[in-house]
């Protein structure tokens, strides 16, 4: 049988591998009580009105979702004070990452992106035979001058993760500002907010203001993280309206399921939540910092709902030994540190838990 011929450029693309899920550890190992702290979930689950929101609508599954997303799409511009035309919505940020790609990526076309930072938008330009470029860090940070040295008559997007996906830190108001104007006008800017709800440093962007003064951004965030709705696939993108047309135009068409989108307003009216997650998140951070530092682990402080932090030995080998007592993290050899791990931040019993866990796998390790 004759092998069919894939496209070359499938070569370079390693799949993404997504955070152990509880029911596989249950499976595999037998282990009875299982958290999760590898994909940034949220820990409190969604609020109770999406939970509301997700039984009423049930009986309508049957019908096809709003392929416009209308009311949704209504009620975020009113919530987030812009147009709806500058709106697009998602199967989830990622599905926005591949668009975007799919609208203005050609073979040869660059994009730019920190390292270590979210891998799938190195996959949106393999995908288009485009060429990712990677620009080191300075001190876990973007490098922006770096970034926008980078730049060339190549360049069509560059990536910025803010809070940054590993590491947790931002790229500052002023530093975008200066960054807007060393490149040219044309070159799109994805700023990649899915934890925009987390960030408290008073020095944090309000990207939508980049929009409003008609900068060529893309900004991304999503109900996956703050809102706890991750297993309904659900974000969105903001943008002039010229890109949201370019993106519509290679959007699969109900690309958002109807579910997704009735949860999503609910969960968008239930601000209680939003503010119980926060709580709850700066208290872990507060929490595991303490117990970092007791511990002489190095740690970078964090602006999003998860901490990166050097474990003194090898993550591939503490992995396993977390499984076994019930505790998912993820490994830092993904992104390049594997003595590092990517600590989702839990409730107070998560992140003790995690903490007692750690102490054991370390000494087992060494013992």
């Amino acid at each position: 049988m004759e092998k069919i011929t894939k496209r070359p450029c499938l070569e370079h693309i390693t799949p993404y591998v997504p955070g152990k899920p509880i029911e596989e550890v249950k499976r595999e190992l037998g282990v009875d009580e299982v958290i999760k702290l590898a994909s940034n979930e949220n820990p409190l689950g969604p609020s109770t009105l999406a939970q509301k929101a997700l039984k009423e609508f049930a009986s309508k599954i049957s019908f096809y979702p709003d392929g416009n997303c209308y009311y949704l799409k209504n009620e975020l511009a009113s919530y987030l004070g812009v147009e709806e035309s500058n709106i697009v919505m998602g199967n989830g940020a990622d599905e926005l990452i591949t668009l975007v790609g799919l609208a203005y990526l050609n073979p040869n076309d660059e994009i730019i992106m920190a390292e270590p930072t979210f891998s799938e938008y190195e996959f949106s330009a393999r995908l288009m035979d485009a060429t990712p470029i990677k620009v080191p860090s300075q001190d876990f940070r973007h490098d922006m001058k770096a970034i926008a040295a980078a730049v060339t008559d190549k360049t069509k997007i560059v990536f910025i993760c803010n809070p940054n996906n590993p590491t947790g830190t931002i790229v500052t108001r002023e530093e975008m500002e200066t960054f807007f104007k060393e490149i040219p006008p044309e070159v799109l800017v994805v700023i990649d907010e899915a934890y925009y709800e987390y960030a408290s440093d008073p020095k944090y962007p309000q990207s939508i203001e980049f929009l409003k003064e008609g900068y060529n951004v893309l900004i991304l965030r999503t109900f996956s993280k703050i809102y706890g709705l991750a297993g309904l696939r659900i974000g969105y993108g903001l943008a002039r309206e010229n890109i949201v047309t370019d993106i519509n135009t290679v959007r699969e068409p109900f690309n958002v399921n109807a579910v997704a989108q009735h949860a999503a307003r609910a969960a968008l009216k239930d601000e209680e939540h939003v503010k119980e997650g926060r709580r709850i998140n700066e208290e872990g951070k507060k929490y595991l910092a303490e117990e970092f530092e007791r511990l002489n682990l190095f740690h970078l402080p964090t602006e999003a709902n998860f901490v990166f932090v050097d474990v003194g030995v090898d993550s591939r080998k503490l992995f396993p030994k977390m499984l076994q007592k019930g505790v998912i993290v993820r490994t830092g050899d993904i992104f390049g540190y594997p003595d590092f791990i990517r600590l989702t931040i839990g409730t107070h019993e998560h992140n003790r838990r995690f903490i007692e866990a750690f102490e054991e796998s370390v000494k087992e390790l060494k013992g």
